[in-house]
């Protein structure tokens, strides 16, 4: 393992309608970058010109050529200062296309990597060509990168793959208004691959100043969130920001980093995440969304639903439940999470005792609810065909309803046998899935539930590491569309949440409910509060069917379904 350290830069900076004024920034942006002694910068997507155009013509007019002078340009900066540079711009082919691209530049000026984007969001699809093949994976002195932009990183496939192909650095340069990007979206793709993440967005407005007020009057879009929201920033394969910029000023943050850490792909407890995918699997996910259908089903407008905290385990942790599970459904509450009573330690302790406590606890919980009324939470449990499961459970008055065993390995559950697959159950209210803790950290197990058409999602949750409370559950809810009850065990990493989609979604189309917010993707989120044991929330299972985030970018069906190939290789 090469164990050296560099020192990688992200550069956040206005871009507007002046190209030549554009490179002139970027050139100066380097220069300010260089005096941290970097090893690498990343800069913001559209370096040459912002994204809006009037034509095709204009669009190829305002783009720059890998051999003209823009490009020129940077190349001789980067090799003038030594340094590995990642600019994105649109770029006009020999065949007259234009392509959004991220194009990584050597010490001695060579380009090493020219990456398409893959994902385009609204208007850009009019006026861009999405890659037809997947992004590479360079090696270099600096260890192994991929690139990626914006859009590309607001879903999980692009990064995913770049990921399992190798790469230890990944960059993303993008162009956003959205604070869920910096958030979230950003963040959320280092632990959940196991990589560093060095992402540069824009600060300044978006759109060509001159007609910034008649296109926020036009949108009903407040003028602050037609501006890049900043929070360009550095983040190591734990999930720790190790570095994050202002929403708002010209700044070049930094970081030093070790890209030799990224080979390792294992948690807390020992279990490597990427030797223990389901590949096998996951084939729907690289299949022609428009050969697929979601099952013909439409969940309720809203229902009602709750997260409950008994604050400890075991059998007062039952009796706690099932007091604030009750007080839930005589509130209203029709699904009711509650977090596992035994952690992953005590069942492994003393495996036949930790089974028979889960009968306890399905037939104390199952006197919560009526016809109507459902409890979902964790347990060890003896399948019909003699296997031990660690399965997540959704409990009805008549008993079990739904038993989801654990699909991916891992070594605190070693004891449980793998189940072969996701499934859900038709409710009256939602079709609802139920999924154990070591199940929902792999961002392939959400998108098969979304492409099975569940609107609402259970997680009783044991969590290993912080990033899963904090920005990977809340990912897996908001990047398909999916209404999420995360009921956590008592822990210092943080405690459980309810997501609710709003119904009020794609974006620059007429709104009833809510005014804009910043937010791209990111469903309404409620989070416990210190003391808080009973978190009641609102849900809206139809909202699921809406998956458009923008004019002709649909979060689920715009995946690039057809370079997906390392996430489905057996």
């Amino acid at each position: 393992m090469n164990n050296k350290t560099i020192r990688v830069a992200a550069a956040q900076f206005h871009v507007g309608t002046d190209v030549d004024h554009n490179l002139a920034t970027v050139l100066r942006m380097l220069d300010r970058a260089a005096e941290v002694q970097p090893d690498l910068v990343v800069l913001p997507e559209f370096c040459n010109y912002l994204s809006w155009y009037d034509d095709q013509a204009h669009c190829a007019d305002v783009s720059v050529t890998l051999d003209g002078p823009f490009l020129q340009a940077v190349s001789e900066k980067a090799r003038s200062l030594g340094i590995h540079v990642v600019i994105n711009c649109t770029v006009l082919r020999e065949d007259g296309t234009v392509t959004g691209s991220s194009l990584l530049y050597s010490p001695e000026g060579q380009l090493l990597a020219d990456n398409t984007k893959q994902i385009y969001i609204g208007h850009e699809n009019d006026f861009l060509e999405p890659a037809h093949e997947p992004g590479p994976v360079v090696e270099t002195p600096l260890g192994r990168i991929g690139l990626y932009a914006c859009m590309d990183g607001v879903i999980n496939e692009p990064p995913r793959t770049l990921a399992l192909r190798g790469a230890q650095v990944l960059c993303n340069s993008y162009n956003s208004f959205a604070g869920d990007e910096g958030s979230l979206h950003v963040p959320v793709r280092a632990p959940e691959n196991r990589v560093f993440i060095v992402a540069a967005n824009k600060v300044g407005p978006l759109v060509p100043e001159a007609i910034l007020v008649p296109v926020s009057e036009a949108t009903g879009i407040p003028q602050k969130f037609l501006h890049g929201a900043g929070e360009s920033q550095i983040v190591a394969p734990d999930g720790e920001v190790l570095a994050c910029a202002s929403m708002d000023q010209e700044e070049i943050v930094f970081a030093d980093i070790e890209p030799a850490l990224a080979d390792d792909k294992h948690r807390a407890d020992g279990t490597d995440i990427f030797a223990c995918r389901r590949p096998e699997l996951y084939a729907s996910i690289g299949q022609d969304p428009s050969g697929q259908s979601y099952p013909q089903w439409r969940g309720a407008e809203s229902v009602s639903a709750a997260v409950v905290d008994p604050l400890c385990g075991g059998r007062d942790g039952l009796r706690e439940a099932v007091a604030l599970a009750g007080k839930a459904v005589e509130g209203g509450a029709r699904l009711v999470a509650v977090p596992p009573l035994l952690g992953a330690e005590a069942i492994a302790a003393d495996l036949p005792a930790a089974l028979d406590f889960a009968g306890e606890v399905v037939e104390s919980l199952r006197q919560c609810c009526d016809d109507e009324c459902y409890v979902s939470t964790a347990l060890p449990m003896r399948g019909e065909d003699g296997e031990n499961r660690y399965c997540a459970v959704l409990i009805g008055a008549n008993g079990v309803v739904l038993s989801q065993g654990q699909v991916h390995r891992s070594e605190r559950f070693a004891w449980s046998a793998p189940t072969a697959g996701f499934d859900s159950a038709e409710l009256p209210f939602a079709r609802v899935a139920v999924m154990t803790s070591d199940d929902s950290i792999y961002p392939e197990s959400f998108r098969l539930l979304a492409l099975a058409g569940v609107d609402t999602a259970v997680v009783p949750l044991d969590p290993l590491e912080a990033w899963e409370l904090r920005t990977g559950l809340l990912e897996r809810s908001a990047e398909n569309r999916i209404n999420l009850l995360a009921a956590a065990i008592g822990s210092t990493l943080g405690r459980g949440f309810a997501t609710a989609l709003q119904r009020d979604f794609t974006v620059l189309t007429p709104w009833k409910e809510r005014a804009f917010d910043g937010l791209l993707s990111q469903p309404e989120l409620f989070r416990m509060e210190d003391g808080q044991q009973l978190l009641p929330v609102t849900l809206f299972p139809a909202a699921a069917e809406n998956k458009e985030v923008s004019r002709n970018t649909d979060l689920v069906s715009s995946r690039p379904w057809k370079l997906c190939g390392a996430i489905t290789a057996t």
